[in-house]
């Protein structure tokens, strides 16, 4: 095989695997190389410039865990959007061709079949069947999140706020430990214990 080189890969054609889709629905196909910011700049104008009110994303092979993070974004951004995610096997085409052919005989090529899993999102502003295998409702508005995050930081922050005053002790200590460390160099050997004496009254 190291003579082969991989000239094309292409994925079979398959619908959708949601019902009830419009027709004109974006459908976002993720690639290994596709960068998350260019998917998501045209994701997101379609959601908030165009109106649309759903959106697929999908993917398939090592495409997939780009496909979850762009949909993780997603829902991060715009919030309340409806989830089905379907998992599947898709088929893909590569077609390899021979780059050493012997002396006289046609360049060969191989068509591999690959069975790799594809995964298919769909969010959607509007609500889905949640009796649908791979729903999931809307995560909760960040809005009360913040509220409540706000009003534990609130609680605590009384608390860190007492934590603060004894702090100071363990600086003073390490003042007395540099004075102990310099004090031999001078005459007089006893002013660290003065020193001591001192810092504990």
């Amino acid at each position: 095989m190291e003579n082969f080189r991989k000239v094309k890969t292409s994925e079979e054609e398959s619908p959708l695997p949601f019902s009830d889709l419009p027709p004109d629905v974006v459908e976002m196909k993720v690639k290994e190389g596709s960068k998350i910011r260019n998917l998501m700049n045209f994701a997101m104008a379609q959601m908030e410039l165009k109106g649309s009110r759903q959106i697929v994303f999908s993917g398939c092979g090592r495409a997939v865990t780009k496909t979850i993070t762009c949909v993780e974004i997603m829902k991060r951004k715009l919030g309340g959007l409806h989830q089905v995610t379907k998992v599947r096997y898709k088929t893909l085409l590569e077609v390899w061709e021979n780059q050493d052919p012997l002396p006289g005989s046609p360049a060969q090529n191989l068509t591999v079949h690959k069975n790799v899993p594809s995964i298919c999102i769909l969010l959607s502003r509007d609500p889905l069947d949640p009796n649908e295998t791979g729903y999931q409702p809307p995560e909760p508005q960040h809005g009360l999140e913040t509220q409540l995050g706000e009003a534990e930081e609130d609680t605590s922050g009384s608390s860190t706020k007492a934590l603060k005053r004894p702090l100071p002790a363990p600086q003073e200590e390490l003042l007395t430990k540099k004075l102990q460390v310099q004090v031999p160099d001078s005459p007089r050997g006893s002013g660290t214990t003065s020193l001591q004496e001192e810092h504990h009254h």
